[in-house]
Parts: structure tokens; C-alpha cells; sequence
């Protein structure tokens, strides 16, 4: 074993990533053999290392259940999780959708944020064609130290947001929406080319990458 990943041939498993970064390696699982992603699960939970794996399908949960028993599976998410040791939350992460369709982006980045060590507050369906909804919840979504926007479309909501409140918020575009949103493209440039000061913006769909920041930026409001 190379003292700074494990060589399984097919993949070289980051399993210095906890020491170094805080966080253990995350899994793409969706373009992974069967029997590769339990030899890294495997590998991950003998070295006493909490397993998340993100893109997952239903077929992969039942085959990774029959060995890992304890597995999680979040089907809207597809995201897997094995925890070996149980991680503290703190702080607060908002988490809010345009809507209903942007929610299985939004819940891979609660999933994430949750499995790394923040709790989340979720806010569906408060989109910009009613916009009374977010101003009905607005008060309690600045309460917290990050907020997560996920939003198709025009993708509008998040710099709505943005302009409405002191804390940082992370935009993901989604790809819901008809033709001239091109799959997301849409929201993304609008994100991109917003005025509103303290919006960060991750890539279509990426919930993860959402979920991932935010907790580090959370957990370091919290002084963790």
C-alpha cells in the first residue's frame, strides 16, 4: 500500500483525503462495475472511513446491501452513504428549490451536506412565479450560515436570494425546464451573469459539489 492511496488496479483509492482535507473520498457511481464499487466500499469501510456514493442507481443499492447491510440508499438523491463513524452536525444549511422538480438536486446536496457534518433546513417550491412563498419563509432562511439554491428555468430564484440576505449562497443550475432552457444551460448563464454580490454558482445538476461546499463553509462558521 503506497502511504498515500490504496491501488486496486481499476481505481486508486485517496485514503489519506480524511487526514488531509477533513472529508473522506466520495464515489462516482455511476459509470462503475458492480463489482467494482464493492471492492471500493469494501476497501473504504476495513480502513474505518465513512463511504458516500453519489449518481447511484436502485440495482446498485440492492447489490451493495447484500454486502454492507448498514448501507443507505436516498433513491430521489441517488446517493449512498456507509458510515463507519457517526460525524457530529452543527450550524445550519438552508436548502431551497424554484420547484418541485429541482428537489432530487437539492436533496443530493442535503445528503451530502448531512453525510460531511451539517444540519439543513429545506425550503421546496418557493420559486419566482409566486414569489409571496419565499417571501412567506425568507426571515427563517437568512437564520442560516449558508444557503443552497437549486433552480431550472431562468434559474432566477437564487439571485433573488442573493440580493435578500447577508450569507453566502451557492447556486445550482438545474435541468428541469422546456427547450430554450437547454437542459440547464438557461439557469447556468443566468446565475453566472447575476448582480447580486455573494452567489457563488456550481455546475448543472451538481448537487453534490453544492452540498460539499456549503458544509465546509458552515462547519467553519462553526468553528469545526
Amino acid at each position: 500500500m503506497n502511504n498515500k492511496y490504496i491501488d486496486l488496479d481499476f481505481a486508486k483509492l485517496d485514503i489519506e483525503r480524511q487526514k488531509r482535507k477533513g472529508y473522506s473520498e466520495a464515489v462516482y457511481c455511476e459509470c462503475k462495475k458492480d463489482r467494482e464499487l464493492i471492492e471500493i466500499f469494501k476497501t473504504f469501510n476495513v480502513n474505518n472511513q465513512n463511504v458516500i456514493g453519489t449518481r447511484a442507481s436502485k440495482e446498485q443499492y440492492n447489490i451493495l446491501k447484500k454486502e454492507f447491510p448498514k448501507i443507505k440508499y436516498n433513491e430521489q438523491a441517488r446517493i449512498l452513504t456507509l458510515i463507519s463513524k457517526e460525524v457530529e452536525k452543527v450550524g445550519n444549511i438552508a436548502i431551497c428549490t424554484g420547484g418541485t422538480g429541482d428537489i432530487p438536486v437539492a436533496q443530493e446536496a442535503s445528503e451530502t451536506a448531512e453525510f460531511y457534518g451539517s444540519n439543513v433546513t429545506k425550503y421546496f417550491d418557493i420559486g419566482i412565479a409566486g414569489i409571496h412563498r419565499l417571501f412567506d419563509k425568507i426571515d427563517e432562511i437568512a437564520k442560516a450560515n449558508v444557503i443552497i439554491v437549486a433552480a431550472g428555468m431562468e434559474g432566477a430564484l437564487a439571485g433573488i436570494i442573493t440580493g435578500l440576505v447577508d450569507i453566502p449562497v451557492i447556486a445550482v443550475p438545474t435541468s428541469i425546464g422546456y427547450g430554450a432552457s437547454f437542459k440547464g444551460l438557461s439557469a447556468l448563464l443566468t446565475m453566472l451573469n447575476s448582480c447580486a454580490e455573494g452567489m457563488t454558482v456550481v455546475n448543472i445538476d451538481n448537487g453534490f459539489s453544492a452540498g460539499y461546499s456549503a458544509n465546509q463553509i458552515n462547519r467553519k462558521i462553526e468553528g469545526k
